[in-house]
């Protein structure tokens, strides 16, 4: 099974979902050692003694994050629906098989969210 009727751009829904839950669940972290080692490498030795705030990834208020979680709920259910409209428009499901792997899969990210 391929798909292809929207030539595969249904992936970048899903590629800005996971960016979005990637600073949700980064917010505001203390960079690693790896992170900041590639910044001094950057800007110099002393950077994170001149920015100490540096030392951290951009700190969203707690209103964005809710409201980037709403996004991405929207956006993963944008990605579903995407994928599964494809492979059914592609002849690669059946409109009974759509319509059962469609549920199946908005089930699944009901219990995840």
């Amino acid at each position: 099974m391929s798909g292809g009727h929207f030539s595969y751009r249904q992936f970048h829904i899903r590629e800005i979902a996971e960016e979005i839950e990637s600073i949700i669940l980064n917010n505001g972290r203390e960079k690693d050692e790896e992170e900041l080692r590639e910044e001094r490498k950057i800007h110099g030795h002393d950077w994170h003694d001149k920015y100490p705030e540096d030392k951290f990834l951009h700190k969203h208020s707690d209103e964005v994050i809710e409201e980037f979680k709403k996004g991405l709920k929207i956006l993963k259910l944008a990605s579903i629906y995407a994928q599964r409209i494809d492979w059914l428009l592609s002849g690669d499901d059946s409109e009974k098989s759509f319509l059962e792997r469609l549920k199946n899969e908005l089930s699944n990210l009901s219990n995840e969210i």
